[in-house]
């Protein structure tokens, strides 16, 4: 409000004073958040599901941890002890303590993990996990490694325990659709302490007997007998239960054992939900006991199944021939009927016909098209006026021809007066100026040479002089060396007139 009114003239303050204000800098109110932050919540324990997972050169690991409703950066550094860092994937659900911060270049809050569980997942998980990530970094889960079953086994190796649920569910299904197959059991601990040697020595051990060397007959009794049938395939499999239950078929040992056996292995171990080491390294997985019969029955039952279809296959087959035979013989009729010669000559008259108006058609098309082109091209013509464009051209080429002739007119004038000019200088630099005003040239009479210096020549010797009009022939009576002094610096000799 304005301050009180002192007369009429006096209207007060119309606008209050400005108020004092502070104007942080982004960077001071980020620091003062980051404060509060580290201050007021510091390290906490926050669960949730991993998301965006980003492994770096430098070794850091950068993730979001969210729920249904929120979201949060977090960041896992090298240098923090916290071991099985390399299971961490997406959609894993883990419980992470760690410093509440602010990450100042980006205004972005973030947690810097210090400790990290994973929520769901015990010591047995963790383990099963490595131990698979080995293996499968070994190659022993490969595609390329998995052997084919053999169509129809006759001897099929079990390894499983003698008294439990997952024997009775084998036989029983085998009984039911092939009862001719064989066993061959192994007894063995499927659960608890050195259950996993057990499984392993078993499957060892079925090997050793596929491929043991069968002893001859003696050649004295004339007979020849026929070798026992050797394995066809092994069979590892157990009823469902615990991971606890379970771990047996988890250990090392069974999946090296699965992997160095040379016949094919089947591994059906607990239920459809449950996965172990033998699933992955064997070369076939069951979902359960029974399916895994079923697998080695398949071809049989399904063999059965065919021989039972056969005869009413077989009368659908000669059904079906003798309706192709019917349609190829009424096809038959259907064509000679075509290839009548009436029939022949009506189509090639319909072909004439439309032949002929086809022609006529290409004919007034060609003339409009022709047509066309005549009248674009006289519009293009009269559009271009050559005539003009012609006479413009004649009278550039005339410009050109009138300046070619002044220029050459104007070299002409010019180089004469150079000519000329130099003609006059040549004049005046020349030895008939000099000759004209009193001097003489001499020449050797013999040799033509010019003679500079009395020394050049001998007494006797003829010499040429040439005057200004006419030349003198003589002869050298006597030479006079020349006057030193009249080589002295600063002093010019002057020609001899004669």
């Amino acid at each position: 409000m304005g301050r009180g009114v002192k007369d009429q003239w006096d209207f007060g303050e119309l606008f209050a004073p400005e108020q004092m204000r502070r104007v942080w800098t982004v960077s001071e109110l980020t620091l003062q958040i980051r404060r509060l932050l580290e201050q007021q919540i510091g390290q906490v324990w926050v669960g949730g599901e991993i998301s965006n997972l980003r492994i770096q050169s430098s070794g850091h690991i950068y993730f979001t941890l969210k729920d249904a409703a929120a979201q949060i950066a977090c960041v896992l550094f090298r240098g923090e002890n916290i071991t099985h860092r390399d299971l961490l994937a997406d959609g894993q659900k883990v419980v992470v303590c760690g410093d509440l911060t602010v990450y100042e270049p980006r205004g972005q809050y973030q947690l810097v993990i210090r400790a990290l569980e994973f929520q769901g997942l015990g010591a047995l998980q963790l383990a099963f996990e490595q131990l698979k990530k080995k293996l499968a970094a070994e190659g022993l889960f490969a595609r390329e490694r998995k052997r084919p079953l053999p169509p129809y086994p006759r001897r099929i190796g079990l390894v499983t325990s003698p008294t439990g649920a997952a024997i009775r569910d084998v036989l029983h299904v085998v009984r039911r659709r092939n009862p001719m197959l064989e066993f061959v059991l192994v007894p063995c601990r499927v659960q608890g302490d050195g259950a996993a040697g057990e499984i392993a020595a078993a499957i060892r051990l079925l090997n050793e007997f596929a491929f043991a060397p069968v002893p001859e007959p003696p050649p004295s009794q004339g007979v020849l007998r026929v070798p026992p049938p050797r394995l066809d395939v092994i069979l590892v499999t157990r009823g469902g239960g615990s991971l606890e239950d379970l771990w047996a078929f988890n250990e090392e040992v069974v999946a090296r054992a699965i992997a160095a056996s040379a016949l094919p292995v089947v591994s059906a171990v607990g239920h459809e939900i449950d996965f172990t080491i033998s699933d992955f390294v064997a070369d076939v997985r069951a979902a359960t006991p029974s399916a895994a019969a079923e697998i080695l029955t398949e071809n049989v039952h399904a063999s059965r199944d065919f021989l039972a279809q056969v005869p009413g296959l077989l009368k659908d087959r000669l059904l079906r021939h003798l309706d192709r035979s019917r349609e190829t013989w009424s096809a038959w009729l259907t064509r000679l009927q075509r290839v009548h010669p009436r029939r022949r000559l009506e189509e090639a008259w319909q072909r004439w016909d439309e032949l002929i108006a086809r022609l006529q058609r290409a004919q007034c098309a060609a003339h409009t098209l022709r047509l066309q082109r005549w009248q674009h091209l006289v519009h293009r013509l009269h559009q271009a006026r050559p005539l003009a464009r012609l006479q413009h051209q004649r009278r550039l080429l005339e410009t050109a021809c009138a300046r070619l002739r002044q220029a050459v007119r104007h070299q002409l004038l010019h180089r004469n007066q150079r000519w000329s000019a130099a003609r006059s200088r040549l004049a005046l630099l020349g030895p008939e100026q000099v000759l004209a005003r009193g001097y003489s040239l001499t020449f050797d009479a013999e040799s033509g040479r010019l003679i500079r210096s009395a020394g050049e020549v001998q007494p006797g010797r003829p010499i040429l002089t040439r005057l200004h009009r006419g030349e003198i022939l003589s002869r050298v009576e006597h030479t006079q060396p020349p006057d030193n002094t009249s080589s002295r610096p600063g002093r010019e000799s002057e020609p001899r007139k004669t």
